[in-house]
């Protein structure tokens, strides 16, 4: 936030409509300011970087680079920036990705106007935000979920721990890269360095790791294939 108490805000989503939508709900005050907008991941990474803004809200699902993958390269160029996501997408594992990749809120599509601009204000405080339907999720996310993979994995960061979670369950690159909205080039090199970090040979014994560890229980309709094929 600047000194004159404006938050500087990037609106980024595929739609022009829900943009401009966006921006209506930002005009509506005063002390929210839109200083620039992007239709895809790319972009949204280059105007950041022209604009210097405060928050930025981050639909998901986009072209060129997913919202995950530009949420992570804009962060370590910004640490300081606050990242909200703005999504349809409710799914325990698309909001762990999105925290992952180190936004500090989540908001569903379909927020009103005033949800919106408390989560901004929020976001630019420092404030983790999320939606009421997602609040007790994340509790008992956090209270109980990633703890013991962490202590397990403490060389992963945390993409590379719900990478691991996907292989656990069976996932092949192909089916995390679309879980997680990043492309499979990426999941592929991730999956890589898991395996270096690890010091494991090949995919089959990052399951079995996994798997002790207490990853990969929530798909288990998924096939446990070692080498990742169907």
């Amino acid at each position: 936030m600047r000194a004159d108490g404006v938050i500087r805000v990037v609106i980024v989503d595929d739609h022009q409509l829900v943009r401009q939508g966006l921006e209506a709900v930002v005009a509506s005050v005063d002390d929210i300011a839109v200083v620039g907008q992007a239709a895809d991941g790319q972009s949204a990474v280059e105007v950041v970087a022209e604009t210097e803004p405060d928050v930025v809200l981050m639909d998901l699902q986009l072209p060129e680079r997913s919202g995950l993958e530009a949420t992570h390269e804009i962060l370590e160029a910004r640490p300081d920036l606050a990242v909200l996501v703005l999504t349809m997408f409710d799914d325990d594992a698309t909001v762990h990705a999105a925290i992952a990749a180190g936004a500090v809120g989540y908001l569903l599509k379909g927020a009103d106007g005033e949800d919106i601009l408390a989560a901004v204000r929020s976001a630019a405080a420092g404030q983790a935000v999320f939606g009421a339907a997602l609040a007790h999720r994340m509790r008992t996310f956090f209270a109980g979920g990633p703890t013991r993979s962490a202590e397990s994995f403490p060389e992963l960061t945390d993409r590379e721990r719900v990478i691991l979670d996907k292989v656990a369950a069976g996932l092949t690159n192909v089916e995390i890269s679309q879980a997680l909205f990043l492309s499979p080039k990426t999941v592929a090199n991730n999956v890589s360095v898991i395996l270096a970090k690890l010091n494991l040979s090949e995919r089959g014994k990052a399951i079995i790791v996994g798997r002790d560890a207490g990853l990969g229980r929530a798909d288990p309709g998924h096939g446990e294939d070692p080498d990742g094929s169907r």
